[in-house]
């Protein structure tokens, strides 16, 4: 058994919870379940240990963290001392929190090792028992991005984090087990920092529904955001995104590869869940090539080709 299989922990015990909070506190790491994914959490105000989420993750130094906050009455509150007022957030907050979505905002007083040294922050607050607890006992916000090696498959399990970070962080992290994440794909991301606001990254907060709020959302900003890049969420075995992946596997048959196939007949939201899990199955069979069939293009569909998409380019071809 190894060291960090050690210190993981179901997360159901107020003790476990109270024990992360004094990892957090020393400066050390906290792998903890969202609705979402896995994150990789430290103490937001302690830049040092920030600084190693981005050493963990071997992610560069300056694409900007997500900070989690812990929900309040009154959900817009969560943005004090962290984000400058904006209406705008205020009824997304009301609305949204605790759920899958960040608001990008210019920030108030939040170290650079968290925003990469930009104006702006990221701020969510996540819908999940565990991370609300840790959240709550802290007292603070944790800056955490997914709990993974950088560009690569996000974690959806305990067992994922531990396949990517236990074996090198060992004794330096640990993990709360809060079972599989309900949605399965990222955040989705609102740029509100500048007078008309943009949407960064697509999630399980539709378009639609953020639009019916604050008006009609920009396609494209120049604020970096994390899990923006155009290769992310890749798998290490080459991924294709097929229609007919019955069809594009016979022909890629015919050259003499290997493949392996993902079906997305399912509904939007199963497929979500299991697009990261399903992935990394698939990626560990030694395989030539992967290839995926894209969810209906509506809703939470959409958000899972839109981690399709980039974990197409940047898989190994």
């Amino acid at each position: 058994m190894s060291r960090s299989r050690d210190r993981s922990a179901d997360a159901r015990g107020q003790g476990l919870v109270d024990r992360a909070v004094d990892v957090l506190r020393r400066g050390g790491l906290v792998a903890f379940p969202t609705e979402t994914v896995y994150g990789l959490g430290a103490d937001a105000r302690a830049p040092l240990a920030v600084r190693r989420i981005f050493a963990a993750k071997g992610r560069p130094a300056g694409h900007p963290l997500i900070v989690h906050v812990p929900s309040c009455p009154d959900p817009a509150d969560a943005l004090a001392g962290w984000a400058l007022p904006d209406p705008r957030a205020d009824s997304l907050a009301r609305a949204f929190w605790p759920g899958p979505l960040t608001l990008v905002l210019r920030r108030d007083d939040v170290p650079d090792d968290v925003t990469g040294g930009l104006p702006t922050v990221g701020l969510r607050v996540p819908d999940h028992p565990v991370a609300q607890a840790l959240l709550h006992a802290f007292g603070g916000g944790i800056a955490a991005p997914s709990a993974n090696r950088f560009g690569r498959i996000s974690p959806t399990t305990a067992a994922h984090v531990r396949e990517d970070l236990g074996e090198d962080l060992g004794e330096d992290l640990l993990v709360l087990d809060g079972g599989p994440c309900a949605i399965g794909v990222e955040s989705t991301i609102i740029d509100l920092s500048g007078p008309t606001p943009a949407l960064l990254r697509l999630g399980a907060v539709t378009r639609s529904r953020v639009e019916a709020l604050i008006g009609p959302l920009d396609s494209s900003s120049a604020t970096p955001a994390p899990g923006t890049l155009p290769g992310h969420y890749a798998p290490r075995t080459a991924l294709r995104i097929a229609a007919d992946p019955q069809a594009q596997a016979q022909r890629l048959r015919a050259d003499g590869l290997t493949v392996a196939i993902l079906p997305g007949s399912q509904d939007a939201s199963t497929y979500a869940r299991q697009l990261y899990a399903e992935l990394r199955r698939l990626d560990q069979l030694g395989v030539d090539v992967l290839v995926a069939q894209p969810a209906q293009a509506q809703g939470l569909g959409l958000a899972v080709n839109d981690r399709l998409t980039r974990a197409a380019r940047g898989s190994v071809e």
